[in-house]
């Protein structure tokens, strides 16, 4: 028998989950704060991720992945020769 480790399920079902997201600044001392619309003491992940200082960086990252997706020399060969 694998465990829940071993195959990465896990035995309870997920529900549906919605992202927050929060643009906020950094304190003095290194601390934010952010007011949630969970209840005291309610479990939650936080992931922190610097904001990039150009607004338009992840639009063009994401352009960039996508024209990527077309440069595949296995797609390639069944394309060019249909």
């Amino acid at each position: 028998m694998r465990t829940e480790l071993e195959t990465g399920q896990s035995k309870t079902a997920m529900m549906p989950q919605t992202a927050l997201k929060y643009d906020v600044e950094v304190q003095d001392d290194g601390r934010v704060e952010l007011t949630v619309p969970f209840p005291p003491g309610a479990h939650v992940i936080v992931f922190v991720i610097e904001a990039a200082d150009d607004i338009f960086a992840d639009l063009l990252l994401a352009a960039q992945s996508s024209l990527d997706f077309w440069d595949n020399p296995f797609d390639d060969e069944d394309w060019n020769n249909a």
